[in-house]
């Protein structure tokens, strides 16, 4: 077949989530477009290796930003899943909804139907959660997610030391209250990552009216007038077209999704033209709004041998991935990061803007670079950055890696969180419950105090948390900078929409594999004309004094 009611470009996140909602009823048929390959590789399915797939090119479209001029011209690596599940197949697998007003502010800024009230009943329909309120948790879902266990006596100490420092405990921050400390939730099931590859795609594979073609790069997106009629791609080194009867849906993500509309023609006119691009539609809103978070790695040197060193040679590594082979279970089977925290960075701030992610080893998040003994780490930075990037094409050549420029940290009050997230840091660390563990300082390090020291060390230090974002937002169909209306439709033309994590007009608090899955089960309503679930009506926790107090 070369015609399909629907073509789908990207299995990651979302892609996976709309072939299957799509083809579940048999009523269409439907194409999936990934250039990766297979996801069956232990190095993608056990969940303590997810440090690996992540700097492979294999499995990594290995993207780096331009240099960034506001962190001394480095370039940072931007990793995106080039494999079946995309993303959700080399993240590290942390659940985090974001937080409820996250969506009300999407709402006011152009993305009607987006409120909170809107969206917690597809987080409820995506979401398999054995824990948790029913008003904000369900069991059903696809996407299976678990709690670690908490074993490592650190994660105790951290969650202690937070209460001590005056914070609140939560004991669910997808659910009623994201403000505080508590348990991290991980896309894990049964000892395995459960990306969307295997949480949506691998049981729809049997159904008939669903064809996947792995190895095949979307070139750009076929028109017919303004109508989108179908996606040419190269596999095997052979130029095809598959053919969309209804429509295309653009799952590529928030670099190959502007990247990709720009080839086709849609983009501002400004920067196709020179290109030699006819222009389909001049929407200057493609590629700009690029948003990311950024963190450090606040590491501490541990006085007892309870910390992960311990199991950073190879024998024990062996032996780890032995136990996970025959059982599923062990240190193989987490991602480590099983305590977290969401602070606000001072008064006046509504919710959350600081997240943590807390790791009982001091190591840097690709694994590249492991401290000389043992030592614990929080993962810290801030939520809503003011700085916008841009993702530019090279030039028209579809195979040419586009250019990535974040501008972090652009914006002054950028450094002013930066900031507060040291000295936040630091101060919990300095809690009683540390007190039998903890050393020396090693990062940033107790001489860096002063404004000027901590831009240093985050000029110098600071990395991006892997979440890119907002390259195609949702928005009214008369803003000129918007690029998918809220249905998800790219305004200007028929036939093609976008769903993937670039049409979030701002990024979320926390991590973004959970929002983005919600976007494809909505946007898959959207996209069969369905009634979308009815609203919710769950309280939502605001601190009581977060206009004069931090906490």
């Amino acid at each position: 077949m070369t015609a399909f009611d629907y073509v789908i470009v990207g299995a990651g996140s979302a892609g996976c989530v709309l072939a299957n909602r799509l083809s579940e009823d048999g009523s269409a048929s439907v194409l999936l477009l990934e250039f990766g390959g297979s996801d069956r590789s232990v190095l993608i399915q056990m969940p303590s290796a997810l440090s690996i797939p992540m700097n492979m090119a294999k499995y990594d479209w290995s993207y780096e930003t331009e240099p960034e001029p506001h962190l001394g011209g480095r370039r940072l690596h931007t990793p995106r899943g080039k494999v079946l599940g995309g993303s959700s197949s080399i993240n590290g697998m942390v659940w985090v909804r974001g937080n409820p007003y996250d969506f009300d502010d999407w709402e006011a800024q152009g993305a009607r139907g987006w409120g909170y009230r809107h969206v917690l009943p597809y987080f409820r329909r995506a979401d398999g959660h054995d824990e948790g309120d029913p008003r904000y948790r369900s069991a059903e879902g696809n996407q299976r997610n678990r709690y670690g266990t908490l074993a490592n006596p650190l994660h105790h100490a951290w969650l202690a030391a937070a209460r001590q420092a005056g914070y609140p405990a939560t004991s669910d921050y997808n659910g009623y209250q994201q403000e505080g400390f508590g348990r991290m939730g991980m896309s894990v099931h049964r000892g395995r990552r459960w990306s969307t590859a295997n949480a949506y795609l691998r049981p729809a594979l049997g159904r008939a009216n669903l064809s996947v073609l792995t190895g095949a790069r979307a070139t750009r997106i076929v028109f017919e007038g303004r109508r989108a009629s179908g996606v040419a791609y190269l596999r095997g080194g052979a130029a095809q077209v598959a053919q969309a009867r209804r429509e295309v849906l653009l799952c590529g993500g928030p670099i190959n999704s502007p990247q990709l509309l720009k080839l086709s023609g849609i983009g501002p006119a400004a920067e196709l033209r020179p290109l030699g691009i006819d222009v389909v539609a001049d929407r200057p809103g493609v590629g700009e709004n690029l948003q990311d978070h950024l963190e450090f790695y606040f590491q501490i040197a541990c006085r007892e041998k309870v910390t992960l060193y311990s199991v950073m040679n190879p024998w024990a590594k062996a032996a780890i991935g032995a136990r996970w082979l025959l059982r599923h279970d062990g240190l193989g089977a987490t991602n480590h990061f099983e305590s977290c925290g969401f602070i606000r960075s001072r008064a006046g701030v509504r919710y959350p803007d600081i997240q943590y992610h807390f790791l009982p080893l001091a190591v840097t998040y690709d694994g590249s670079a492991l401290a000389s003994g043992h030592g614990f780490q929080a993962h810290v930075g801030p939520m809503r950055s003011k700085s916008r990037g841009t993702v530019t094409l090279a030039s028209a050549d579809p195979l040419a890696r586009p250019r990535i420029r974040f501008n972090y940290m652009s914006h002054p009050d950028d450094w002013t969180e930066m900031r507060a997230c040291v000295r936040l840091t630091r101060e919990i660390f300095a809690q009683p419950a540390f007190d039998r563990f903890r050393g020396r300082e090693l990062q940033p390090g107790a001489a860096v105090e002063s404004d000027a020291a901590i831009d240093d060390f985050v000029r110098a230090k600071v990395e991006s948390a892997y979440h890119p974002s907002c390259s195609c937002r949702i928005g009214r169909a008369d803003d000129p900078m918007a690029v998918v209306d809220p249905e998800c439709r790219v305004i200007g033309v028929a036939g093609l929409r976008v769903i993937d994590s670039s049409i979030m007009p701002s990024v979320t608090t926390g991590n973004l594999n959970a929002p983005t899955i919600m976007l494809a089960e909505k946007g898959a309503d959207h996209v069969r004309g369905r009634e979308m679930l009815p609203a919710a009506d769950a309280p939502v926790y605001d601190a009581p004094n977060w206009r004069t107090a931090q906490r």
